[in-house]
């Protein structure tokens, strides 16, 4: 029943902005840890921001002061704001989530969306 579909990725000019949304059905995005993950290509898959059940927010340092995580629990959506992006940036996202405050795991994952930003 849990539902996690990301949209909003696309190419991008470097310097660029994209807004990603996380569409959440099965869950309640108030009462969950919700975040952002990424991979490119051959890398490992690494955080990107998480926002609690409690508003609480944090961001890896690459992305810190360029992104911005936040939820909006009447419409069940998570949404990532990236401005001035890079080409280091470029992998693809995935939404996920976790019932209360932020742990470690993550037990729902979407489908991704790929961002590719070009120098």
């Amino acid at each position: 029943q849990v539902q996690l579909v990301e949209s909003g990725g696309g190419s991008v000019q470097a310097g660029g902005s994209l807004r990603l949304s996380c569409a959440a059905s099965g869950i309640t995005v108030r009462r969950y840890c919700m975040g952002w993950f990424r991979q490119a290509p051959g890398k490992e898959r690494d955080g990107v921001a998480t926002i609690d059940s409690d508003g609480t927010t944090r961001y890896a340092d690459s992305v810190k002061g360029r992104f911005t995580i936040s939820k909006d629990n009447a419409k069940n959506t998570l949404y990532l704001q990236m401005n001035s992006l890079k080409a280091t940036d470029t992998a693809m996202y995935y939404c996920t989530a976790e019932i209360g405050l932020c742990a470690q795991d993550f037990t729902y994952w979407g489908q991704g969306t790929q961002v590719t930003v070009s120098s």
